[in-house]
């Protein structure tokens, strides 16, 4: 009890034993008057003692969201240097595609290059180099600006390139399909919202292009695809005829134990899939 409240309690006291027993030192009024103090100071007192506990409780609150806080930190930490791990592992992918791309010489048997070559003839927009194998289509007869749904104008070429992938010696082949877009960024609000980065843009690309040989007749096991966004230009970005020939979608014939693109069922444990 504080030591003012005990004074008042003593004189408290003390003025009512006196009144009790007749004296007639203290006057009434005085009594009330500290009657009323101590009964303030009773009051005082409780308030103080609740605001204690309050402050208390407030204190263990702050407490545990502190350390709930710091828990939450720790497993975002976790989850960035995993993200950071994964990251730098597809790169090293990346590089370590793109120098295979670079020694890649064409697996393709004289009949296939001429079908080809015929094709090249046939579709304005489509190329092909016999001396890698190496088929080019402009984005532009595949695909409308910022999309990655493959124009039905573009239907037969893919059909017919499925077709001479799928004849004779050629059959043994894999695939490897690779999208690449210009400089832009992407801008229209629709079409960020299907593809944030032309990172995005061109892998989504590259595997309308895969789902569409699919339904042409090539098989799952015999293709892969990646994007490289705006990273490989075959023309510095200057203007637009420049900017027209960077956004492509380029495949790559692979011989069978290119380790890139498919997998060997006969090598793999299905069991386990």
């Amino acid at each position: 009890m504080p030591v003012s409240t005990r004074t008042f309690v003593c004189l408290f006291a003390s003025a009512l034993a006196m009144g009790q027993s007749g004296c007639n030192l203290v006057p009434n009024n005085w009594l009330r008057q500290s009657q009323l103090q101590l009964r303030n100071l009773h009051g005082q007192n409780k308030t103080l003692a609740d605001q204690n506990t309050a402050a208390s409780q407030s204190l263990d609150q702050a407490l545990q969201q502190k350390a709930d806080a710091e828990k939450r930190l720790q497993v975002a930490n976790s989850r960035l240097d995993n993200l950071n791990a994964e990251r730098s592992q597809l790169r090293d992918r990346f590089v370590s595609l793109q120098d295979q791309l670079r020694n890649l010489e064409n697996p393709l048997p004289q009949s296939a290059n001429q079908k080809f070559a015929d094709l090249a003839k046939k579709y304005p927009g489509f190329n092909f180099d016999p001396d890698t194998g190496v088929s080019k289509f402009s984005s532009d007869i595949l695909f409308d600006s910022g999309s990655a749904t493959i124009k039905s104008s573009a239907g037969p070429l893919l059909k017919d390139f499925a077709e001479v992938m799928n004849d004779g010696e050629a059959k043994r082949l894999n695939i490897l399909v690779v999208g690449h877009t210009d400089d832009k960024l992407i801008k229209k609000t629709s079409t960020k919202a299907k593809h944030p980065t032309n990172w995005h843009l061109s892998t989504n690309r590259a595997n309308s292009v895969v789902v569409d040989l699919g339904r042409a007749g090539l098989s799952k096991l015999r293709m892969g695809s990646a994007g490289y966004a705006d990273n490989q230009p075959v023309m510095p970005n200057t203007d637009e005829k420049a900017r027209s020939q960077n956004r492509r979608v380029e495949i790559f014939v692979l011989a069978p134990e290119a380790a890139i693109a498919g997998w060997d069922p006969l090598g793999s444990d299905s069991s386990t899939r």
